[in-house]
């Protein structure tokens, strides 16, 4: 007996896009206006904002490549848009926003896989990787990150203030000085801001930079450590300013911090990406 299965529908025109686009549009409209409103108020995510906008600049650019690939739709692809509307619900029901936000991803790639096939959704799986970091992180991962974070960065500066001749005392994640008050390396404090938004720099750093793939990957890894000694470099910062300037001042200059962190950390991240052509140069260049 010839059993075949059943060939997958043709790409629909362009009206019938439009109606899938305003169905998915109306089923996530709560869900994406949280989001963005998240990426707004919430200065660890206002990264949010880039990561869809370099995606689709990504997509745009491989455009051409893109049109030459063979399509061959895949019923695979209502599995996966099943999975992530039940996602969908269970997040909406339980009021978890991660599961709620990440269905909209398994939207999306169930139907590029069911109009267009697994071969179009490969080819472009980093854009639509590359959109998880739009999502915020659950909170309780958040927390579970961040309060370590927190005793790192005093624990450095309570070992680099010494060197500068400033004495101190740390319990966990206070830092007592001689003068001013005492420094709480709060959650603020904790690189947890700096962490999220270069490691989504360093992978759009990389991609715009560089060609070879170990670099790239070498370069979004070394945003962690980047991000935890710019950080720790504020907060000796703030310390050297307490003892050596004005305790007052200190307080004053505090708000400007993130940002001279932010610019610190991209521009460490240049130098290691500078050392690692010094070391190993791209032959493709030559």
């Amino acid at each position: 007996m010839d059993r075949r299965f059943p060939v997958p529908p043709p790409i629909p025109p362009r009206w019938q896009l439009a109606i899938i686009a305003s169905l998915s549009l109306w089923l996530y409209w709560s869900t994406l206006v949280g989001l963005v409103s998240q990426w707004w108020h919430d200065p660890n995510f206002t990264h949010g904002f880039l990561v869809p906008l370099f995606s689709a600049y990504v997509l745009w650019q491989d455009r051409h490549r893109l049109a030459r690939i063979a399509l061959r739709s895949s019923w695979t692809g209502l599995i996966i848009i099943a999975f992530g509307l039940s996602l969908l619900i269970l997040g909406q029901l339980g009021a978890e926003l991660f599961l709620a936000r990440f269905s909209i991803l398994l939207l999306l790639a169930g139907t590029v896989i069911f109009f267009l096939g697994w071969n179009y959704f490969r080819a472009i799986l980093f854009p639509w990787a590359f959109l998880i970091l739009m999502i915020p992180i659950p909170t309780i991962i958040f927390n579970q990150i961040t309060f370590p974070l927190q005793l790192l960065a005093s624990r450095v500066a309570a070992a680099t203030l010494p060197l500068f001749g400033v004495p101190i005392f740390r319990e966990g994640n206070v830092i007592h000085l001689p003068l001013g008050p005492p420094l709480q390396v709060a959650e603020a404090c904790s690189g947890i801001r700096s962490l999220m938004s270069l490691g989504a720099l360093a992978i759009i750093y990389g991609y715009l930079m560089e060609r070879r793939i170990w670099v790239r990957l070498v370069l979004a890894l070394a945003s962690v450590p980047v991000a935890i000694v710019a950080n720790s470099g504020r907060i000796v910062g703030t310390g050297l300013l307490v003892r050596y300037w004005d305790p007052e001042k200190a307080d004053a200059v505090h708000p400007y911090w993130g940002f001279i962190v932010f610019v610190v950390s991209l521009l460490l991240l240049y130098a290691f990406h500078s050392l690692i052509r010094r070391i190993s140069p791209d032959e493709t260049e030559r």
